[in-house]
């Protein structure tokens, strides 16, 4: 009698445990945008939650909270209540800033808890067609034959296609020196005219351009080719090994987030990512579906920052 009655007494207690894993999320879940509305991390971020929210039964509301260079919102979540309620969706950028930025308001190894890896998109390498290359083994003998020459335009020092071109010089062992514009429209107007040799730039916005011949594509910086242009090898390929600059999202928590809340979200992101919808829409925006496991994803962001932190300091890139 003592023993059923020490059974029962012990079930009893762990009863509001129990039912708080399985509950979740027990109430509507915020997901954090470090960028403002339009972008494609928010459109990442809108359509996540919107599938969430039918799979959970719970709204999951975006928050766009832009501003110093990602890490306004980026904190917001630092310093949120650790329940898996208020969760980040997780730009390139948090792997670059802690080494662009002298401090940061919290500790990117410390105060947060990967969950999983969205998706991914890659950059793709394009050339005025007035530069006589047609590969990346051409590029670059083109680019030791004329070192600091040739040049590259960016939308601006120490963003995603910056970095690409400081890595492809730092791999390649060239010298092609970065034009740095205020945003991804100017550089795209000079490349177009001639007036700059090549560029790291998204496929999104560069396809039209390759498709009528105005631009030429060499190589695409995933380790995969994109299904969106599945002919173009990769750098990886051309020679360049392990070589990889891609534009990504995740979703990221604040440490100390329960396990099941984690496992949770992993998995249906994971299912999400699966679907033929969301595969045809990733397609057409020459991104590529993920949908990691909470391991993977830890070790990809260990290995990112580590990458940009050696690019960066090679290159000598001022901080912010």
């Amino acid at each position: 009698m003592k023993l059923s009655k020490s059974l029962f007494l012990l079930t009893f207690l762990l009863i509001p445990g129990m039912a708080a894993a399985q509950a979740y999320p027990s109430k509507p879940v915020r997901l954090v945008v470090p960028f403002a509305a339009g972008g494609s991390t928010d459109i990442m971020g809108r359509l996540v939650a919107q599938k969430l929210s039918e799979v959970w039964g719970q709204q999951v509301i975006v928050d766009n909270r832009a501003g110093g260079s990602t890490t306004i919102g980026t904190d917001i979540v630092a310093k949120s209540a650790p329940d898996g309620h208020t969760l980040l969706v997780t730009p390139a950028p948090f792997t670059i800033v802690p080494s662009l930025m002298k401090k940061l308001p919290y500790d990117p190894a410390k105060d947060f808890a990967p969950i999983t890896l969205i998706n991914t998109t890659p950059l793709v390498v394009i050339v005025h067609p007035g530069v006589p290359v047609k590969n990346i083994k051409e590029l670059v003998a083109l680019a030791k034959a004329r070192p600091g020459v040739l040049n590259f335009g960016s939308s601006g020092s120490g963003g995603s296609n910056h970095l690409a071109g400081e890595l492809f010089n730092a791999m390649a062992n060239v010298k092609i020196t970065h034009v740095p514009y205020k945003g991804n429209g100017p550089a795209m107007i000079d490349l177009l005219g001639g007036h700059i040799d090549m560029a790291y730039n998204g496929l999104t916005s560069a396809m039209q351009h390759i498709k009528s011949g105005k631009l030429r594509a060499l190589g695409v910086t995933s380790l995969k080719r994109s299904a969106a242009l599945p002919d173009m090898p990769t750098l990886d390929e051309q020679g360049l090994k392990g070589f990889q600059a891609v534009a990504w999202n995740g979703i990221t928590g604040p440490a100390g987030i329960p396990k099941a809340a984690v496992d949770r979200v992993a998995g249906d992101v994971a299912r999400l990512m699966k679907s033929p919808e969301l595969v045809e829409f990733l397609k057409r925006e020459g991104s590529d579906p993920v949908g990691s496991s909470t391991a993977e994803y830890t070790a990809f962001l260990s290995d990112e920052i580590a990458k940009w932190k050696k690019v960066i300091e090679r290159a000598g890139i001022k901080s912010l």
